[in-house]
């Protein structure tokens, strides 16, 4: 394949983002900012995905346009912050205090201790992983406070210790310098005039986290949690007289019904004897489930055991434990798993000599990528474009850039969809999941978009089904072809001719028009659906979307919808629009037009003839017209979007 059909499909685009990565790249660097405590030193090359997501993160930030240096210093800017810890004398400290060399994911919700700082601002729900730098009391108190520092920051915090907590201070505590820890449902305390500076207060949601291989952390778990077992505790009353202590797999984490309001969730615990256990968390205690993490082990010492509230609010025979005032919480988080994943020829002969700025073999084939608690490989981090090819088993975070040949609600359920997308190399069906309705907006067959944080799995019939879900960690969906900056931004598109668009029919063309003709017989008034901007239709027993399927009798906008010729020096195309494109080339509002005489209206049009426009243009030959009438079919090319030349 010639490296430049590469990025045929996504065009001037996608020349740029390899143009940023190799920018960026070439600048140098000792790692990528993203590993976990004892990681060795990490390329400097950002990951495609990543570079991807911050070029449209720019593009929506600035919908009027962008320039080069514009993504350029944006990027940098990103890139920096991701790596920044590397080349601080703070990462060398903790690097020392450190003797693990187990790697580990970092969690969801996790801040750093910079971010924290600069926007003197912390989320109770945020997580905070940190190391103990010192231990101290506050001068004329007994008032133990906690200099923290992290692994991704060059400044530190101190936080006021709860004193549930007080009792492993000491010199044989279990809190001192080194140990590493995990808060949650903090509050900042900021910095005010003359009181020094920002500080975090207590939290009874801290995790003191423990490595195995450490001989004082070996020797806590042999001599506390290796007595007894879940099967060990008896239904007496008297049962939290004993001090037990248990040691368990967290096998799953979920959310139960609420009980009288307040907000509940359990964590199933796993132990050695195979027998399981609930953990059980209320109100605000469900933010130290924020700390946890399927596969991880859990200490739990001196739990409160009590008996399982059910869906009904009735208490029965089974016994579960809960966060009680006396439990004390330590954590042997799971170790990151690495696989040895081979570059695709595509690949090979598209990135060309900048394979070397990555780990690779001996013939520079392979790539090192973390696996998940499942076994799947995460991508996330993927130096290079993926390709619908590369598809496979247990792939995750995965990033694809294409466009769409078909999409469409899934009969069986209301918040799940199928949308069908093609690159060079091929088409996948994917399942769009939602937790509500449709939230992506306008999406059309022809469109580009790019699209991270996709499943793969192969179904025991070793068919490949690909899946999407809506607010998880690492997704993304982005519609190139209705970007507004992307007409004013000449780094991000070349100009097409309209005699070009046959030869390159797979992406958006950005194109430089005059409109030809168009009437008052080639526009129409209907009613679209403001979530999804499809045809509403209307009949006796209400309105239903066209694309969505749902009962409209809100929500709904009339708009427009053209056909019209648009022409420049090279050719004529009969095209349509719709929406606020269509508003683009009228210069006018559906209610303004409305308001029009008959006769006023075929003025007014005839007046637009001739005036230039920057549009984009996307074929939708493959089209099933989920936005055309029964009685009328559209055109083949579509206005996605438009801008009026000066």
């Amino acid at each position: 394949m010639d490296p430049a059909a590469a990025t045929a499909d996504g065009g001037t685009f996608l020349e740029f983002v390899d143009y940023a990565i190799s920018v960026i790249s070439s600048s140098g660097g000792d790692g990528d900012g993203y590993e976990s405590p004892g990681d060795g030193p990490a390329p400097a090359r950002p990951p495609w995905g990543w570079a991807v997501a911050q070029v449209l993160k720019s593009c929506c930030a600035y919908s009027s346009g962008v320039t080069a240096a514009i993504l350029l210093s944006d990027l940098f800017q990103s890139w920096a912050e991701q790596r920044k810890s590397l080349t601080s004398k703070r990462k060398v400290e903790l690097t020392n205090l450190l003797s693990t060399r187990s790697k580990r994911r970092r969690l969801p919700n996790t801040i750093t201790i910079d971010s924290i700082h600069e926007k003197n601002f912390l989320s109770p729900k945020s997580v905070l992983e940190a190391v103990v730098l010192d231990v101290f009391v506050l001068p004329g108190t007994n008032i133990y406070l906690l200099t923290l520092g992290d692994m991704w920051s060059a400044s530190t915090i101190d936080l006021y210790l709860h004193r549930r907590y007080y009792d492993y201070i000491g010199e044989h505590g279990m809190l001192k310098k080194g140990r590493e820890v995990m808060l949650t449902g903090c509050c900042l305390r900021t910095a005010m005039e003359g009181s020094g500076h920002a500080r975090i207060l207590p939290t009874e949601y801290m995790v003191m986290l423990l490595d195995e291989d450490k001989d004082e952390d070996a020797m806590l778990l042999a001599a506390q949690f290796c007595t007894y077992s879940f099967s060990s505790m008896v239904l007496e009353e008297g049962r939290n007289d004993v001090p037990y202590s248990f040691y368990a797999r967290i096998e799953k984490i979920e959310s139960l019904e609420p009980f009288r309001c307040t907000e509940r969730k359990q964590i199933i615990l796993v132990d050695d004897d195979d027998a399981k256990m609930k953990f059980v968390l209320w109100g605000e205690q469900v933010l130290l489930a924020n700390l946890f993490s399927v596969g991880s082990m859990l200490a739990l010492d001196r739990p409160f055991i009590s008996n399982v509230v059910d869906n009904d609010h009735e208490e029965s025979q089974e016994l579960c434990l809960e966060y009680g005032s006396a439990t004390q919480v330590y954590l042997v988080p799971i170790a990151q798993q690495e696989e040895q994943v081979l570059l695709t020829p595509t690949q090979v002969r598209s990135q060309g000599p900048r394979l070397s700025c990555v780990p690779m073999d001996n013939v520079g084939s392979q790539i090192t990528l973390p696996r998940d608690m499942h076994g799947s490989v995460d991508f996330s981090k993927y130096p290079y474009r993926g390709y619908v090819s590369d598809l496979h088993d247990k792939m995750v975070g995965v990033s694809l850039f294409g466009t769409v040949t078909s999409v469409c609600k899934a009969s069986t359920s209301g918040t799940t969809f199928y949308l069908e997308l093609e690159d060079i190399t091929g088409v996948v069906l994917m399942k769009l999941i939602f937790t509500g309705p449709w939230s992506l907006g306008r999406v059309g067959v022809g469109h580009m978009v790019y699209i991270s944080g996709l499943t793969c799995t192969l179904s025991s019939t070793r068919i490949r089904e690909v899946s999407w879900r809506e607010k998880e960690q690492g997704s993304l969906f982005v519609n190139l072809s209705l970007l507004p900056a992307l007409l004013n931004s000449p780094c991000l598109h070349k100009l097409s001719l309209l005699s070009d668009l046959p030869h390159s029919s797979n992406r958006t063309h950005i194109c430089r028009v005059r409109l030809d003709h168009i009437d008052c017989n080639s526009l129409k008034l209907l009613l679209f659906h403001n979530i999804c901007g499809c045809v509403v239709n209307e009949h006796s027993g209400g309105r239903q979307c066209s694309f969505c399927k749902c009962d409209c009798q809100r929500g709904c906008l009339h708009g427009f919808r053209v056909h019209l010729t648009i022409a420049d020096d090279s050719e004529k195309i009969f095209a349509w629009c719709v929406g606020q494109t269509a508003v683009e080339f009228l210069q006018i509002s559906p209610d303004e037009y409305l308001e029009l005489p008959e006769d006023e209206r075929v003025m007014y049009l005839y007046t637009l003839q001739n005036e230039s426009f920057v549009v984009a243009i996307a074929n939708t030959s493959k089209r099933v017209d989920e936005c055309a009438t029964d009685d009328e079919a559209l055109p083949v090319w579509e206005i996605t979007r438009a801008q009026k030349c000066e």
